[in-house]
């Protein structure tokens, strides 16, 4: 390993050590690729523009134009992939776009199901507050045995094991059972997107990534529309237990294709450079943590105020339009489908724009035009007012959100890019796994001052929009200070 340091940990020394060692730190980077022996092989341009380089200049130069060299290619030439790519690409996204089904299945049915078991929606939320908190754990078990193993096995096996909770959750009888099957399926779900995030980013070209990356997360709001869509045609005459039987059907598909799919040259490398380390693998991520101990921490708030950027303005809104304001189930889901639409637009664009911005900026813009339609989002009583709020604030929060996966696979310490991603998005999620229970029980708590049929209105509005607006400048504190390493080569950095 090499022992040089990584330049955010230079922050936590002294000034003059950190005004000698910083002169190594190139502009766009997060960790310099020379702490990963990587420096001869990232490639020139705006990851290496040449400038003096300072503790501070990273945060100056978010404020600089765009490097002129660097120019926005054709879209349709970027989308254009080999076939094992293309293959590779499709089950990871579907993958995570099989995850997500699941997952607002309860977010979706959540008035339902507090009608079936007697109970408040906010004491139905708990279920996804406890998916949310176990996602860490699936996260550290499948992306250490993916990173040592490959991601092909891992992956159909989390298929398989989720679409069996997922159907027995249809069975469920109580509160209680429902919240132990969901709690089981939070260890799955947290183990998938490392997986489907190394395999993509791993596969695709490098100057393809950006707008790929936003196409992979929006698996997610793609996810969602699928969901809506499905609680729309099955729930209103099935029940909602219907709709948890069928929606294993994706996933099964998704299994089959897994089957067939080959391991990234990039896996192969950085396990073949483990192997040939004397060293036992728990040395050597002890000696990554000792490195990139900053990162990693970094890494975990970022998404935490990510996740609460992503679960607070999506998880309650169904329950906000219908408990709030009264509208049918049928208009939820059109309000759900809508603010979809605007996340897939949102991810897709800014994913794109992301490889001439640069990460940090592209999402640094996104949380100051999302802090500026939270207003829309909330205030309106007319139903195509509050659809017009939903579908811009998705726009900016699934916006940042598609950068997200390539920035976290740029900045992974070689031979970690399933634990290192996965691992910090899911603690990300931990820290924030009480998002929609804080909105649900807080609206309650504080209901508006009108009642509707002699009983009170949760006021889900407000506390949404104060939530969503903190976070929106805690997401842009924290990649102002942030670095960024667009553009590493995957395949050259591995070192035995």
């Amino acid at each position: 390993m090499n022992s040089r340091a990584d330049p955010l940990e230079l922050h936590a020394q002294q000034p003059g050590h950190v005004e000698k060692a910083s002169m190594h730190v190139e502009s766009h980077v997060l960790i310099s690729a020379q702490a990963n022996g990587e420096d001869e092989d990232l490639p020139a341009g705006p990851a290496q523009r040449p400038r003096q380089a300072g503790r501070f200049s990273h945060i100056w130069e978010l404020f600089e134009r765009p490097d002129p060299s660097s120019r926005l290619q054709n879209p349709l030439v970027l989308l254009r992939l080999s076939p094992r790519q293309a293959y590779t690409f499709s089950v990871a996204f579907l993958g995570w776009m099989v995850d997500a089904i699941d997952f607002f299945c309860v977010s979706m049915s959540t008035t339902e199901l507090g009608d079936a078991f007697g109970v408040e929606p906010s004491r139905v939320t708990s279920a996804i507050t406890v998916t949310l908190m176990l996602r860490p754990v699936g996260a550290l078990v499948f992306g250490v045995i993916a990173d040592r193993h490959g991601r092909r096995i891992p992956l159909m096996v989390n298929l398989f094991l989720f679409t069996v909770i997922e159907l027995a959750s249809g069975f469920s009888r109580n509160l209680s059972t429902f919240i132990g099957l969901r709690a089981v399926y939070g260890i799955l779900m947290g183990g998938e997107w490392g997986l489907g995030s190394s395999l993509a980013m791993e596969a695709l070209p490098i100057e393809s990534r950006g707008i790929f990356s936003g196409i992979l997360q929006e698996g997610y709001a793609v996810g969602n529309l699928v969901a809506a869509m499905m609680y729309y045609a099955i729930v209103p005459n099935l029940g909602w237990r219907a709709l948890y039987w069928i929606s294993i059907i994706p996933a099964a598909v998704t299994i089959v294709l897994a089957y067939f799919l080959d391991e990234t040259d990039a896996w192969r490398q950085a396990r073949q450079a483990q192997r040939a380390s004397s060293k036992p693998y728990y040395l050597i991520v002890l000696d990554m943590l000792k490195q990139h101990w900053l990162r990693c921490i970094y890494a975990i708030v970022l998404m935490a105020a990510m996740n609460f950027l992503s679960h607070g303005s999506q998880d309650l809104y169904p329950t906000f339009l219908k408990k709030q304001h009264g509208f049918s189930p049928k208009q939820a889901t059109v309000g759900t489908v809508v603010g979809n639409l605007g996340a897939i637009t949102g991810g897709m664009f800014f994913g794109y724009i992301s490889e001439y911005l640069g990460r940090r900026r592209t999402i640094a813009i996104c949380a100051i035009c999302g802090a500026c339609f939270i207003p829309l989002w909330v205030l309106p009583r007319k139903f195509g007012q509050l659809l017009a709020g939903a579908f811009f604030i998705q726009v900016f929060v699934q916006g940042a959100w598609g950068v997200i996966p390539v920035y976290l696979s740029e900045i992974s310490p070689e031979g970690f890019r399933a634990t290192f991603p996965g691992l910090s998005y899911q603690l990300g999620n931990l820290v924030s796994a009480s998002a929609s229970q804080i909105e649900a029980t807080m609206g309650e708590e504080n209901p508006l001052p009108e009642q509707r049929d002699g009983a009170q209105v949760p006021n889900y509005g407000r506390v949404q929009g104060i939530l969503i607006g903190a976070i929106f400048c805690c997401v842009l504190v924290l990649i102002v200070i942030g670095r960024e390493e667009r553009g590493k080569n995957f395949t050259q950095g591995v070192k035995s």
